[in-house]
């Protein structure tokens, strides 16, 4: 059972993954910059978890359904996966709304010329 955390964090970002791929959101939209936009996020996020850990704000909880590996002291290896599909699961977001807003957009716009003509 230590491995159901791992486990539902990596079925969570295959659920981004189709998102993405579906609608072309993120990583199938544009895979270099996705990944330099991933890359920096986890980076980031990373940097202040130890950083919050140094200064004794973030402890890691026990529980038994993670792995029990630690990458360094209160920083258990789930949490990077956790800080990647944060970053994804943003981004993803992002692209939906503007997707979303995009088509909104171009449907007022032509109801708008149809309603001139």
């Amino acid at each position: 059972m230590g491995f159901l955390y791992l486990f539902l964090l990596l079925a969570s970002i295959g659920c981004m993954v189709a998102l993405d791929h579906r609608f072309r959101l993120f990583f199938f939209a544009d895979a270099r910059r996705a990944a330099s936009v991933t890359a920096i996020g986890l980076v980031f996020f990373l940097l202040w978890d130890l950083g919050g850990i140094g200064l004794d704000i973030f402890y890691r909880g026990e529980t038994p359904i993670m792995l029990g590996i630690v990458l360094a002291p209160h920083l258990p290896v789930e949490e990077v996966f956790f800080l990647g599909f944060l970053c994804y699961l943003t981004m993803v977001l992002f692209g939906l709304v503007s997707l979303v807003l995009n088509r909104a957009g171009k449907r007022s716009s032509s109801s708008r010329q149809e309603a001139e003509q």
